[in-house]
């Protein structure tokens, strides 16, 4: 497998600057941009697969958000929340000097490019939300805000491997080679052992989330929505306990009328990295 070109830029944060990685495939003068953006907990290399089929047509952009994989941890750990991020996406995308923008978000990489998307002015020229929508089920957080952050250490890769699945059903069935691809890249080796490579201190804002707060960002989310103006495609995997079909409906109903694709097996949220769940990717951005 090819690898792809780690590069960083450098954003502003309240207390400074941070640096931010990305991860770059294809031809580095191509004006047609995709960029792909994780969840959580992740990092820029769970588009490895999807990346290296879109590499052929565009150049493909998979950031690691800050306090994540290479990029640096914030020192104001408020800062983990998605007006950074997309204000360092911005700073990403001027670097990029692209001449056609495309976005692919899984989870909180949709939410940022959501946010990107509704900016006026915004250079997006078709947008792909992977599992996401304006409206969150107050469940699903609870359960993630269960397991992120927590200080964990594994003895060996193997284990961290295994345990990273025990929390990862959502993402469907997987090969223990596909899985193993995606989770090399998740892992850090230290000293104590095996652990996620990402600042713990994500986790802290998360869990102080209400239903309160939640219904508030609800409420702004439904209002970015219907800014949007660039032609947006949903995925959303069949079980998912995030995005309900309800919210799906209603993504489909009002503000750009999202085409949405659904996959069985799957709940939060698809990797992208089986061609059934690529297709409906590379055909979206061939049109776009």
């Amino acid at each position: 497998m090819n690898e792809p070109r780690l590069k960083h830029v450098q954003c502003l944060d309240a207390r400074g600057l941070h640096r931010m990685a990305y991860h770059e495939w294809g031809d580095p003068a191509n004006a047609r941009v995709v960029v792909c953006v994780h969840g959580l907990t992740r990092q820029g290399r769970d588009f490895d697969a999807l990346a290296q089929r879109l590499s052929a047509d565009f150049r493909v952009v998979c950031p690691d958000v800050v306090g994540r994989g290479h990029s640096d941890w914030l020192a104001d750990p408020s800062g983990y929340a998605i007006p950074q991020y997309v204000a360092d996406m911005v700073t990403l995308i001027a670097r990029l000097e692209a001449a056609e923008l495309h976005w692919v978000g899984t989870s909180m990489g949709g939410l940022i490019g959501l946010g990107v998307a509704a900016l006026a002015g915004a250079p997006l020229r078709s947008l792909v939300l992977n599992d996401v929508g304006p409206a969150l089920e107050w469940g699903a957080l609870q359960r993630i805000g269960q397991f992120v952050g927590l200080p964990v250490r594994w003895p060996d890769e193997q284990t961290a491997i295994d345990a990273l699945w025990s929390v990862s059903q959502g993402f469907g069935p997987h090969t223990p080679e596909q899985w193993r691809a995606l989770c090399r890249p998740q892992l850090r080796q230290g000293d104590d052992g095996w652990r996620s490579h990402y600042d713990p201190a994500i986790g802290l804002a998360f869990r102080a989330l209400t239903p309160e707060l939640a219904a508030a960002g609800e409420a702004a989310l439904w209002a970015a929505w219907d800014r949007i103006t660039c032609p947006v495609l949903l995925l959303r995997g069949a079980a998912s306990d995030l995005l309900s079909a309800a919210t799906a409906q209603a993504m489909g109903e009002r503000g750009p009328r999202a085409r949405r694709v659904e996959f069985d097996g799957v709940g939060h949220a698809p990797t992208l990295v089986q061609p059934d769940q690529q297709e409906p990717v590379l055909a979206f951005l061939a049109q776009a």
